[in-house]
C-alpha cells in the first residue's frame, strides 16, 4: 500500500474530494485509509454502564486508499 499512517493526503475522488487531512489509520488488507476530518459520520450510540447516557457521536469511517493522493510523507520515510 503507498499510503502510510501519518501522511497528509488530498482526497481525489468521491464526495469529500478536494479535501485533505492526515491518515489516522491504514487497513492493507482491505485497502481503505481513515483520513481525519473526512467521511464522518454521525452514530447512534446505546446507553450502556459505561457511559449511562448514550447520543450521537461523529465517527470517521474508512475510505478507499485509491480516493486518495499523498501530499506530503511522514518525517520518518523523508530521513
Amino acid at each position: 500500500m503507498f499510503v502510510k499512517t501519518g501522511d497528509n493526503v488530498k482526497v481525489i475522488a468521491g464526495d469529500a474530494k478536494g479535501k485533505t487531512g492526515v491518515v489516522k489509520k491504514a487497513m492493507p488488507a482491505v485497502n481503505k485509509v481513515i483520513v481525519e476530518g473526512v467521511n464522518v459520520v454521525k452514530k447512534h450510540s446505546k446507553a450502556t454502564s459505561a457511559q449511562p447516557q448514550g447520543g450521537i457521536v461523529d465517527v470517521e469511517r474508512p475510505i478507499s486508499a485509491t480516493n486518495v493522493k499523498v501530499v506530503s510523507k511522514t518525517d520518518k520515510e523523508d530521513k
